[in-house]
């Protein structure tokens, strides 16, 4: 059994910065793709963004140029860092990993971005 445990969520001012992390109770060497993904009110949840263990990434258009996720293989953790954060990014910002072909969900971290 993989968990994953999101935290760094929080209120941010439009315009601001948070940085979310994942820590997965395995090595991350076992996470073949290891991404984020946000379901905001009365959506779908929808992809963010992920990584495979080959190092490359891709992105949702909304991301792009604003969130850079990235892995501390070190700590074993998934990171996400936004930048220039816009109401419409308000959501739970859940992590997603996949292990010998299985998925695994955290249980999510809240982002409200008001002023």
């Amino acid at each position: 059994q993989v968990q994953l445990v999101e935290f760094g969520g929080g209120l941010v001012p439009p315009g601001g910065s948070l940085r979310l992390s994942c820590a997965a109770s395995v090595s991350s060497t076992r996470i073949s793709v290891w991404g984020w993904y946000r379901q905001a009110p009365g959506k779908q949840r929808e992809l963010v963004a992920r990584i495979w263990s080959g190092g490359s990434t891709n992105y949702a258009e909304f991301a792009k140029g604003r969130f850079t996720a990235s892995k501390d293989s070190a700590k074993d953790q998934l990171i996400l860092q936004m930048n220039s954060l816009i109401p419409e990014d308000t959501a739970i910002y859940y992590c997603r990993a996949t292990v010998d072909g299985m998925y695994y969900w955290g249980q999510g971290t809240q982002l409200a971005v008001s002023s």
